[in-house]
């Protein structure tokens, strides 16, 4: 099922299977989101949950049990109730069930809010603890933007604009974070885009570095910002050789180590909510 809301500049289209927003389009008609080329990459903007990234050798151990689970957790492949629709907002939700606990043993209620406001998606995750144990998860976002996004442009026309000029990144190891660190400088705080950029996979940015990012063009006034004030992990990812979409992606939560020991509630960046307790997060997206 697809829900669609709209304000006076853009309208967004979600799908139920995993709260997906599948859909971004001004009054123009430019369409901002990756439209999931099944032979390229075939989502538009993943929900990470309740894992974000890769666990090692994909499992983790929780109360002397192993429990499987894929890269970014199983959210994204499931589908969500729609619990409140109005022009320029929906609210999905999932719940634990017999399925989920086969594979993930905690009880959770989890809710995706999206308002539009003008030219801003504004997009809100809510968790709710139902039951006397504690839960633990992560949480973040995977949205796909098209780039380029007019025909006379091309992939390398664009860059990103960052806060500073210098970054430490984490370097990854088939998905695993590795010790190594990287450093990142931007001349005039901008990145141009490449067919090579991503050859070793996502940019990861740790302690709460990334705060506001966008996606410009070189030869349009076309941008897209995402603001994500106080999230500790932020990804910026593509296929590599890619020259059609790119992924700017918040996240609570982050692979494992390559080293790591397999330990959910050790697990770094992994979120401990209390009995009956709520975890509240949001980010914005502007399009320009």
């Amino acid at each position: 099922m697809q829900f669609k809301i709209q304000s006076s500049t853009l309208k967004a289209t979600f799908n139920s299977i995993g709260a997906e927003l599948c859909s971004v389009k001004n009054n123009n008609g430019v369409e901002f989101i990756w439209q999931a080329n099944k032979s390229v990459w075939a989502r538009h903007a993943p929900v990470l949950f309740p894992i974000v990234g890769k666990l090692k050798d994909n499992f983790f151990n929780y109360d002397n049990q192993k429990h499987e689970l894929p890269q970014h957790g199983f959210a994204r492949d499931m589908n969500f109730e729609l619990l409140e629709g109005s022009s320029e907002s929906c609210t999905f939700q999932l719940q634990s069930n017999d399925k989920t606990k086969q594979i993930f043993p905690f009880d959770f209620v989890f809710q995706i809010n999206y308002q539009l406001v003008d030219n801003k998606l504004i997009t809100s995750y809510k968790v709710n603890n139902p039951s006397y144990k504690p839960l633990f998860f992560s949480v973040g976002a995977h949205p796909g933007f098209n780039c380029p996004l007019l025909p006379n442009e091309t992939f390398s026309d664009y860059y990103l604009e960052f806060e500073k000029s210098n970054y430490n990144l984490t370097q990854l190891d088939n998905g695993l974070r590795l010790d190594v660190k990287n450093t990142l400088n931007l001349p005039n705080k901008k990145l141009f885009l490449s067919k090579e950029l991503f050859h070793k996979d996502a940019l990861v940015f740790e302690n709460n570095q990334i705060n506001k990012v966008s996606l410009c063009s070189s030869k349009s006034d076309h941008k897209i910002t995402i603001e994500n004030e106080g999230w500790p992990y932020f990804g910026i990812w593509s296929k590599n050789e890619n020259q059609q979409f790119v992924c700017l992606e918040p996240w609570h939560g982050i692979a494992d180590k390559a080293n790591g020991l397999n330990e959910f509630i050790k697990k770094d960046g992994i979120i401990e909510l209390a009995p009956y307790a709520e975890f509240n997060c949001s980010f914005s997206l502007f399009f320009k």
